[in-house]
């Protein structure tokens, strides 16, 4: 499906678009175009990968047509992961927000039709179900351009689909990420709301997704991974398990930022009706029809769900969760706390640490 083909990747450079390219280099294709706008992670992806000689780094932004054309022109597939992303941000930054998702998801299917590109894939959120956010809201109608843009091709050959996931391992502006920097630091521990709910997910699953929808996709379709859920107090206590009690921080509630659920939708009422179940996924067909995807599930029952939320979905286990933080290195440690707050072996606090190990240990035998 890709040795031979170029294909192009926006957003390259952040952490969900590095993966998808490091998961390219494997698969041989003739090119992988990693267009974005940051220049320094550019830099720093080209001195990393400086032994592939099949990469090729476009500096430029999806809001511009022309810059993007220029990336898209001869490429065979686009995975378009360039967004704005942080809820916060996109609250107080609106007019942006709309500027990268929308417009420059917009940009892309234009291109991608006027250079006939084979297939699109656009990485989409949990947050565009039922949105109540500026992010969510601008990433749902994403979707709709792409779902639309399938209808409205001029006889081209494209086939436009998107995938949905959670929050990801270890991706910026995470929880994950944000709670072992406070930890490391010394605090305090920002919980907004314990009992709030999060998908969870690594980074190799959600482009797991993105690959499957590649590769099964006949243009409408949005695949949604099936993965637990932890709440957000759950998931600081597993942070915190691995710290001494001496160096664990204090713990703060915050309260729920501007734009936040409770839970978090990956499937609502409205697309239950027309999602069927695919295994480790669900793919949910388009409201509008399409000839193509009509033929294609045209025997696939649907699913019996009325909602899929990070409320009523299977929960991660301490000890899975404790399993899957560890696997991606987001486990605080002392080494890493000692580091972080420039402490060194003979600090009165570490040899505290070591000697309410020592108790413990002996309390044990």
């Amino acid at each position: 499906m890709y040795k031979g083909k170029t294909v192009l990747v926006t957003g390259g450079t952040g952490s969900f678009g590095h993966y998808i390219v490091k998961e390219l280099m494997r698969k041989d294709p003739a090119e992988i175009r990693i267009f974005s706008r940051d220049e320094k992670k550019q830099d720093d992806m080209r001195y990393k990968y400086r032994h592939m000689d099949n990469l090729r780094f476009i500096i430029g932004d999806v809001r511009n047509s022309e810059s993007l054309m220029n990336a898209v022109r001869g490429s065979d597939m686009i995975f378009h992961a360039a967004a704005l992303k942080q809820v916060p941000s996109c609250e107080y930054n609106v007019h942006e927000a709309v500027l990268t998702n929308i417009i420059g998801g917009k940009n892309v299917i234009d291109c991608a039709i006027e250079e006939n590109v084979e297939k699109v894939i656009a990485v989409s959120t949990d947050k565009a179900v039922k949105p109540v956010n500026t992010m969510g809201m601008t990433k749902a109608l994403q979707e709709k351009l792409m779902i639309w843009a399938n209808l409205n091709k001029n006889g081209c050959r494209t086939v436009f689909a998107a995938v949905r996931y959670g929050n990801v391992v270890g991706s910026r502006g995470s929880v994950v990420p944000l709670f072992k920097k406070q930890i490391e630091e010394g605090g305090p521990l920002t919980i907004t709301d314990p009992e709030m709910t999060r998908f969870i997910l690594t980074l190799e699953q959600a482009v797991k997704l993105v690959f499957k929808a590649a590769e099964e996709a006949v243009g409408g379709e949005i695949f949604v991974m099936k993965i637990p859920s932890v709440k957000i107090g759950n998931l600081a206590d597993v942070m915190l398990s691995s710290v001494p009690e001496s160096l664990r921080p204090d713990v703060k509630i915050s309260g729920i930022r501007p734009g936040e659920k409770i839970d978090e939708v990956l499937v609502s009422e409205e697309e239950a009706f027309r999602t069927i179940d695919m295994g480790d996924y669900y793919c949910i067909l388009p409201a509008v029809d399409i000839p193509v995807v009509r033929e294609r599930y045209r025997d696939v029952p649907f699913v019996n769900i009325t909602e899929y939320t990070s409320g009523n979905t299977e929960r991660y286990s301490d000890e899975n969760m404790v399993r899957l933080l560890d696997s991606e290195g987001w486990m605080p440690t002392v080494r890493s706390i000692m580091v972080k707050r420039g402490l060194s072996e003979d600090d009165t606090s570490l040899r505290s640490i070591n000697r309410n190990r020592i108790i413990r240990e002996m309390e044990t035998l």
